[in-house]
């Protein structure tokens, strides 16, 4: 694994994401940069010329949203107010069609003509709407687009992003943020591993859930831009955000020790439970996928330390079942489940090691990241659709992180998995890169987007496209930089006070200095302001309540970072890593609560 970048490269990577895009210099004959690269184009004379007047002509409903929403983007991008409207076209109109008949563009292709006027039609909605991301890319170069045509058709269905925020709290415009690129690079697949606070079993609602509100909010923007955000609650292993406070729901081994990340696949309630989970995401998720986990489940020990799962087996298949088919006779039980309220079931693939003699139920997509002995062609084989998640796409807080510029070099596609090269794409549905918080305050929210942002357009290029469209990786980063972030994207660097020294209120003051990553560290001269108490979760401290202390000064101290965020009558600290805001008790002790639990400190700086 390559070792974490140091301070100062954190420091030139952010400099590179926030410094103005370049241009790159291209040839009216050759195709525009964009990201993914266009399949194909085939050049005209002349160009299309964006210029004020300009128009959004759509007629039926379908393209008036896709139109609705690309002027929505024209103006975040700067490029003014564009009116949509319905009839013929003149020149210099952007014209959005979507004509069932063009089946041969498949659900998300698109064709894309530039002349005198610009067309962009699709024979879906998602089609004429990938068709806008790439005239927005264009339009991030300049106002002018070199005239020609090109017919731009995926070669997989699925192209995505994982991101674990299941015990670590992922702030909420950070997540918009990623649906927004992911739109813009054309990916439309995103798996968020989270908690969604319960009303049903409030004794699960540890630190860091999200509010149902919150998570509608983020699920109509995915909906907006065509990402279809799927929810994943691990099980049955990984499950301690759930269980850690019933007891009666966790396996038991043959020492009488209950596991906490382990729920007992072998009682009814237990399975209740979880689907009863299932019912409530509903009311927020939208996506026709759910996703399981089903992975890791005796990580750190055996089926041997947990008589009771073999006797299950026994009992329900007969005296010749294994450990495994308990295990898999709950994976397909929450497949029947979801099956019956019209939800495909996803899981991850380490679980199917070959001994099980139950199989896991037809219509199961195996989402692949592990070299086990069952083979990613075995499972295509025996009927799987099989996702690519490979760990070479990984991105771990504090850890391993995809070497992207290797894997665009080696010509990386979905078909290389770990432990085995296909020579057809026959069965494999796309890949996805993941982020994991292993080392919850390894980097900060920000270190982690300075890393992302090449790995996802490297994805997206791998999954639309010719997964090696220039001939260096440098050449394929300026194609990133060229095409910029997506209209709407926050710049969440931004500082909004001075490097200075402020009183906070009658609580305390402070120096305020930005770091590197775009978040602040409080000094005083009892030290620096930072969370450091408390039950540690992935190497945080989760706790709601938790004090505020003045540490030594450690530059690289992520907890020592803090959000200045911007509220009426001042500003709320929010913690970096823990992501609670301040609050001031009674009896005058700052603590850390979810905002949602306790009314943040509102400071005015002076």
């Amino acid at each position: 694994m390559r070792k974490r970048l140091r301070f100062a490269a954190v420091v030139a990577l952010l400099t590179l994401l926030l410094a103005p895009a370049p241009a790159l210099a291209r040839s009216d004959q050759g195709p525009p940069a964009t990201v993914p690269a266009l399949t194909q184009w085939t050049p005209e004379s002349g160009a299309y010329v964006y210029r004020p007047g300009a128009r959004l002509v759509a007629d039926d409903p379908a393209e008036r949203r896709v139109a609705d929403t690309l002027a929505g983007d024209l103006r975040a991008a700067g490029h003014g107010s564009v009116p949509v409207v319905r009839g013929g076209a003149r020149p210099g109109d952007i014209v959005v069609d979507v004509k069932p008949s063009r089946s041969s563009l498949g659900a998300e292709g698109y064709e894309l003509h530039a002349g005198t006027s610009l067309s962009i039609t699709g024979a879906t909605e998602t089609g004429a709407f990938y068709g806008t991301r790439t005239l927005l890319q264009l339009l991030a170069q300049g106002d002018r687009i070199p005239a020609g045509r090109t017919v731009d058709v995926p070669r997989y269905k699925e192209r995505g992003v994982g991101v674990c925020a299941c015990y670590i709290h992922v702030s909420l415009p950070w997540l918009e943020n990623l649906v927004r690129e992911m739109a813009y690079n054309k990916l439309n697949q995103l798996l968020v591993e989270l908690k969604v606070k319960s009303d049903s079993h409030p004794e699960a609602n540890t630190w860091g859930y999200y509010t149902k509100d919150e998570i509608r909010q983020l699920v109509a923007l995915g909906d907006k831009y065509h990402v279809e955000i799927i929810p994943e609650i691990n099980s049955p292993g990984h499950i301690d955000p759930w269980i850690e406070n019933r007891p009666d729901l966790q396996l038991t081994d043959s020492d009488g020790n209950k596991q906490p990340s382990r729920l007992d696949i072998t009682q009814q309630a237990a399975f209740d439970y979880y689907t009863s989970l299932m019912d409530e995401y509903a009311q927020v998720f939208t996506a026709k996928s759910w996703h399981m986990g089903a992975d890791e489940y005796m990580l750190g020990s055996d089926f041997a330390k947990y008589p009771q799962i073999l006797k299950y087996a026994q009992e329900k298949y007969g005296s010749g079942a294994t450990p495994q088919d308990a295990f898999v006779d709950f994976v397909n039980r929450v497949h029947d489940y979801a099956a019956s309220k019209g939800v495909q079931l996803r899981i991850w693939n380490d679980g199917l090691t070959g001994a099980n003699t139950v199989p896991v139920k037809a219509g199961t997509t195996v989402e692949h990241w592990l070299n086990v002995a069952v083979k990613p062609s075995q499972l295509i084989a025996q009927g799987y659709s099989v996702m690519n998640a490979s760990y070479s796409l990984y991105l771990i807080r504090g850890g391993f992180h995809s070497d992207t510029e290797l894997l665009y070099d080696q010509s990386w596609d979905p078909r290389s998995f770990e432990g085995e090269k296909l020579t057809s794409a026959r069965g494999v549905t796309g890949a996805k890169i993941s982020l994991w918080p292993d080392n919850g305050r390894g980097e900060t929210e920000n270190e982690v987007a300075v890393r992302l942002w090449p790995a996802l357009r490297h994805v997206a290029q791998a999954t639309w496209g010719d997964p090696h469209p220039d001939a260096t990786y440098t050449e394929f980063v300026a194609r990133g930089a060229a095409v910029g972030h997506a209209p709407g994207w926050r710049d969440l660097t931004r500082v909004p006070v001075a490097d200075g020294t402020y009183a906070f209120g009658r609580s305390f003051t402070a120096s305020v200095q930005r770091t590197a990553d775009g978040y602040v560290t409080l000094r005083s001269a009892a030290g620096c302001l930072a969370i450091s108490g408390g039950k540690l979760t992935l190497n945080v401290p989760l706790q709601p309540g938790v004090e505020a202390t003045w540490d030594t000064c450690d530059p690289s101290g992520t907890l020592q970072r803090w959000e200045l965020e911007p509220v009426a009558g001042g500003y709320r600290l929010v913690n970096a890593i823990t992501q609670m805001a301040l609050t001031v008790t009674d009896d005058g002790r700052i603590v850390q609560y979810p905002a949602d639990q306790r009314t943040p400190a509102v400071w005015h700086l002076s």
